[in-house]
């Protein structure tokens, strides 16, 4: 390389800048600054910074085989149904299932330890004293797959561009993420607002890191059945588009002795099928094209296994406790639409289903009736607020219920019929109290339009749990149907808020922090493709969200979330469904897992790996 007068001055003014500013990992440790192996919610590592291993996880695990498993949760824009993208991190398209199993991040989660994250990518941190400047050191040894050095400018390059062009859920998660630099190749500077929550910096720690080298000169928002170069400890295989997406394991993965993976990662293969209808997943399922099966439905469950793979015990059943949180599941309403504006008509909905005899009829008792947006957990709102609780909230008691003031909602039982005469009679008084009216069998709005509503869903497996809710709400003079669209047509109905009342299972987190802006914040009522499917726009609700973000204490953190849950279930935005503190796992037996279970989870089936004499000896042909 020749060196002009242009540039060479430029270098000189390089130089003349690192007198000032030492670059690199090798500078001294600024006053203040405190280096960590990890990060934490409220600072508290439980683990040294020299840890072999998670304890829940078997480190001679051996390798091989393929797990086979239907996509069973979704982010970005991901579809249970279809995909007709390798991407899932933008807006546009469908995005595959395991597609994040590509990408490497900064640091990874401990399913024994909420809220914390050690070392992958970046094997220590640097904290500023205001905690508004992270320095995370790179691995020298991290690599993508195509053996190209994995640099803090690739690091920089994907927070800053998630924040410019990713899907909307993270361009709101990212708003008060001011930017990333690369100091050098090993050093990585992430710079944060003033008014930064608290969980932000484990946002940026859990983000996959793209090669800037790959993106160059491709357009990243658009759709692509190209995979992208990733690092993780898996890659694409092979795909047929909208049926299945094969991923194989890494032979040469640079992190794969790493304390954070050791024992996990077990499988060759990792395959999604995909299925239009749930009947012929299970279909799948019982004749081994899908081996590992985690069940949501109760009826399925005390019914369908009784096929010869389970009576004659190739076929295995557990109902593990799962120690996660419960993700709040249930008929939610489009506020956004004047049908649904008035509380009172919401709350009507909602006693016109019978908890009691759905779960005794369809679904064999199998479940607890959900009233809490943080059910099954200290953040749980119950009796009169707390003194802590009344600080947060007295300052919206002129813009929120009076109920919030007072015992939290909660709905009420029923005699079981399953068209319990008061509850009807209680949703009757409050639909005319809201200025509904009646017509003979039909209930009239306020501007004399019949009341009809819509329910959105893209599987008919809940059509069972909702015809006695839509039986009871014809007595009420109610018309309704339950209409389900092909994936590709909810998906943008829902994108584009595009319906009456959709079922949704959201959030559930020990630690709840920035993801609650995407769910329950009033901007992200109004932005497409957000969580917030209810419309919330609340001034209290905003508030509370911020101290919940911001909350330097667990008991600060409960206490937020309580005020929380009661503003919002004073709100009625839901018909609350149900709930399981276990999961219901079946499988091909040709598993074996570790004697412990991480304290927050199954384990399964990340930590668990193919044993090949148990499939040997059941035969198992896939």
């Amino acid at each position: 390389m020749s060196f002009t007068r242009r540039t060479t001055l430029t270098l000189a003014a390089s130089a003349a800048a690192n007198l000032a500013w030492p670059r690199g990992w090798a500078q001294a440790q600024a006053a203040g600054e405190v280096e960590t192996h990890g990060l934490s919610t409220f600072g508290e590592l439980a683990l040294p910074p020299n840890f072999p291993h998670f304890a829940y996880v078997n480190p001679q695990a051996p390798r091989g085989g393929t797990l086979s498993v239907q996509i069973k949760n979704t982010s970005g824009n991901q579809n249970f149904e279809t995909f007709d993208t390798l991407n899932i991190f933008v807006f546009k398209g469908d995005g595959a299932a395991g597609m994040d199993m590509t990408f490497d991040t900064l640091m990874s989660g401990s399913g024994d330890e909420p809220g914390s994250m050690y070392g992958l990518v970046a094997d220590k941190v640097r904290i500023a004293p205001d905690k508004l400047t992270y320095r995370f050191h790179i691995r020298p040894e991290a690599r993508f797959h195509d053996g190209s050095k994995l640099t803090a400018r690739d690091a920089a390059f994907s927070f800053n561009l998630l924040k410019s062009k990713g899907h909307p859920v993270y361009r709101s998660i990212l708003t008060e993420f001011l930017g990333a630099d690369a100091e050098s190749d090993d050093t990585l500077i992430v710079r944060f607002s003033k008014n930064r929550s608290r969980d932000l910096h484990l946002v940026i720690a859990g983000l996959p890191i793209f090669s800037e080298k790959y993106w160059t000169g491709r357009d990243f928002e658009a759709s692509t059945l190209e995979a992208p170069l990733g690092s993780g400890p898996y890659k694409v295989a092979r795909f047929e588009q909208g049926r299945y997406i094969e991923f194989e394991r890494v032979k040469n993965y640079w992190a794969e002795k790493l304390p954070v993976n050791v024992g996990q990662n077990n499988f060759d293969r990792i395959r999604y099928e995909y299925y239009r209808e749930r009947q012929v997943a299970f279909e799948g399922f019982k004749s081994g094209q899908i081996n590992f099966n985690e069940e949501y439905t109760a009826r399925l469950w005390a019914t369908a296994y009784d096929f010869p793979a389970v009576r004659d015990g190739r076929v295995k059943r557990d109902e593990l406790p799962n120690g996660a949180p419960t993700p709040s599941q249930g008929w939610y309403f489009n506020t956004r639409r004047g049908k649904f504006k008035d509380a009172r008509v919401r709350e009507a909905f909602g006693l016109a289903f019978d908890f009691d005899w759905t779960n005794r009829n369809i679904m064999y008792s199998a479940y607890k009736r959900m009233a809490s947006f943080f059910e099954n957990s200290d953040m749980k709102a119950t009796g009169l607020p707390s003194k802590e609780e009344l600080a947060l909230l007295e300052q919206f008691r002129a813009d929120v219920p009076a109920e919030v003031f007072g015992e939290p909602y909660v709905p009420p039982s029923s005699d079981g019929s399953g068209s319990d005469r008061n509850l009807l009679r209680r949703a009757d008084d409050l639909l005319r109290a809201a200025g509904c009216k009646r017509d003979n069998n039909r209930l009239l709005l306020p501007d004399g339009t019949p009341f009809e509503v819509e329910f959105l869903d893209s599987s008919g497996a809940l059509k069972p749990h909702t015809e006695p809710l839509q039986a009871n709400l014809r007595k009420l003079g109610i018309a309704s149907t339950f209409r389900t669209v092909d994936a590709a047509q909810y998906k943008r109905r829902l994108d584009n808020f595009d319906f009456d009342i959709v079922t949704m299972a959201l959030g559930g987190s020990f630690t709840p922090g920035d993801g609650l802006r995407i769910t329950w914040s009033s901007e992200a009522a109004k932005t497409p493709g957000t969580r917030n499917v209810a419309g919330v726009e609340s001034k209290a609700v905003d508030f509370l969200i911020d101290k919940i973000s911001r909350a330097d204490t667990r008991d600060e953190l409960n206490v937020a979330c309580r005020a929380l849950d009661r503003v919002l279930r004073a709100g009625r935005y839901w018909i609350p469904m149900w709930y399981k503190d276990k999961s219901l796992i079946a499988y091909w037996d040709v598993f074996s897992r570790p004697e412990k279970t991480p304290r927050y989870s199954t384990g399964a089936p990340g930590t668990w790996w193919w044993d090949a004499e148990k499939a040997k000896r059941i035969d198992y042909k896939g």
